[in-house]
């Protein structure tokens, strides 16, 4: 193979120097992104990369074309010469896969949706709306983090993901789209023989007194940080223990605080346990949004049809004392749920 640049292109297959090169749709996406953003750094947030991982999938094109992209200093990232042709004709190979995609899933019966996890609102609000929406089917997939289905839904393999928008890591990708469906209160729980299992509410002295145990949110970050925010915003001490490893892991690790409880959705499903004791919050009564994430660019109208199903939540007032939200999530309601940087 010539170390010259000087083969041509028929999208979405490479044929350089007359030998044809199997297609690397994610080494030409994240090449894309990169000659867009003339930095790793921002190039790794949109993609939900870490710079390491960016610069192995440029590194493969790169050696897989034999030549250089990109011309790279300690204060500048610049397109070389071949990565300037390159550029169109990867625009026009990583948009014609897209379409491909986009064509076959039309005839597809399913929609794929990430619903977080089973126990959550997300499925339940999904099954609803599918319920309101005749022919409509979707296949729910569980990732348990918005960190982890954004980059399914960058690429298009998913067609939404519900989840919290914020404190994610890295900035929120220019190429999605959101808005919340559903706004859900917290609970607290607790074992039979906690010393607040008898209690019908608890108040915010309770919860600064007992403080709060959670299992660690693993890759969910968004999770944890609305657990910080409602540390620092609420003084409530928060402490994380081990992950816990499905339901059971989690119910026993509830029964081993003797005097922290655990919070979770109000409309969490939880295997009936006639040990386990639901109380909920008040004064004020913490609430978790939920939104729905989607590409920009999928036209697929039956998403349109399952984003019109979906409903959209009342927003308590900034003044309602009764309701804590982080002030993330209230400015960004107030705002139309823009998302601020993290």
């Amino acid at each position: 193979m010539s170390n010259n640049f000087s083969g041509r292109f028929d999208s979405p297959w490479l044929l350089i120097d007359s030998v044809p090169m199997d297609p690397d749709l994610q080494g030409m996406r994240a090449f894309v992104v990169v000659a867009e953003e003339l930095h790793f750094g921002r190039a790794a947030d949109r993609l939900f990369l870490t710079q390491q991982g960016l610069s192995k999938r440029i590194r493969r094109l790169e050696n897989a074309l034999a030549v250089p992209l990109f011309e790279r200093t300690t204060r500048r990232v610049g397109l070389t010469a071949a990565g300037r042709r390159f550029l169109p004709l990867a625009r026009e190979a990583v948009a014609a896969y897209d379409t491909a995609v986009a064509a076959v899933r039309e005839t597809d019966a399913l929609l794929r949706v990430e619903v977080f996890a089973e126990r959550f609102t997300p499925l339940r609000i999904l099954r609803e709306a599918v319920g309101r929406t005749p022919g409509l089917r979707v296949e729910p997939t569980m990732r348990q983090g918005l960190p982890a289905a954004l980059p399914a839904v960058l690429s298009g393999e998913l067609d939404a993901a519900f989840g919290r928008v914020h404190d994610l890591g890295r900035p929120w990708p220019a190429e999605l789209d959101h808005r919340p469906m559903h706004i859900e209160p917290l609970h607290a729980f607790v074992d039979e023989a906690h010393p607040l299992a008898g209690r019908s509410v608890l108040r915010l002295p309770d919860l600064r007194e007992a403080g709060i145990a959670m299992p660690d949110p693993g890759g969910a970050e968004e999770w944890r940080g609305y657990l910080l925010r409602l540390r620092d915003e609420l003084g409530v001490p928060v402490r994380f223990t081990e992950l816990a490893i499905g339901v059971r892991d989690y119910g026993e690790q509830m029964r081993r605080e003797t005097r922290a409880v655990m919070l979770s959705e109000a409309g969490t499903d939880l295997p009936d346990d006639p040990r386990m004791r639901r109380i909920p919050l008040i004064e004020p009564v913490p609430l978790h949004v939920w939104s729905v994430t989607w590409h920009r660019r999928n036209r697929d109208p039956r998403l349109r049809r399952l984003l019109e199903a979906l409903p959209v939540p009342s927003v308590p007032d900034a003044d309602d004392g009764r309701f804590w939200l982080p002030e993330f999530d209230r400015s960004a309601l107030a705002g139309g749920d823009a998302v601020p940087a993290p």
